[in-house]
């Protein structure tokens, strides 16, 4: 049987940790259990990791890293509320790929904000940077003010949580998919009065 390279069995641990933590929550993901999911043994796991919460380090960059892929994929030629539009929808599509991502993205934040306070509003922080950073390099007709930009940022952040906490609570994938054209719909009617008239030029 071929030797599978360490760096390979790290993402086969952040992979099943992820699908360990939605079932089980942070206290239940033990270490056991992880290894157990990514059809390792626990020593390798050790190997790999000093501890649990070097695991976790990772499993969060691996969060951040899937809305800064959505960041990335942005259209360096959209306006800002076209800007706006597409975070969302990435963000909301980035939940619809995994009801496992969805709980543990979660899991993650009120469990960091629970235990270590300041932590969990970094996390949420940096995907909240993440978007801003978005918003601020779109065209736009006029100059738009940077609280502007916060408060889009916000509501991007806030209807996203929302349509996650839905489709986490249902699991229904088609309901969801209806749910996401409703959501960017309530972001349309907002940006539309908050950017006029720039937003009705667009």
């Amino acid at each position: 049987m071929p030797r599978i390279p360490a760096a390979q069995r790290r993402r086969d641990f952040i992979h099943a940790a992820v699908e360990v933590i939605a079932t089980h929550g942070i206290e239940g993901a033990t270490t056991r259990r992880i290894a157990e999911q990514a059809n390792a043994n626990l020593a390798m796991l050790h190997y790999c990791y000093d501890s649990k919460e070097d695991l976790l380090g990772e499993v969060y960059e691996f969060v951040n890293d899937r809305f800064r892929a959505v960041a990335q994929d942005a259209d360096p030629n959209a306006d800002l509320a076209d800007a706006a539009r597409r975070l969302l929808r990435g963000v909301m599509e980035c939940y619809l790929e995994s009801v496992s991502f969805t709980a543990t993205t979660l899991e993650l934040i009120s469990w960091a904000r629970r235990q270590h306070g300041d932590r969990g509003i970094a996390v949420y922080e940096q995907a909240l940077e993440t978007a801003r950073a978005v918003l601020r390099s779109a065209p736009s007709n006029d100059p738009v003010d940077p609280d502007v930009i916060d408060q889009i940022a916000y509501v991007i952040g806030t209807l996203s949580d929302g349509f996650a906490l839905n489709w986490l609570t249902y699991g229904d994938q088609s309901a969801a998919a209806q749910q996401m054209d409703i959501t960017v719909s309530v972001l349309d009617g907002w940006l539309a009065k908050k950017l006029q008239p720039s937003y009705a030029s667009s």
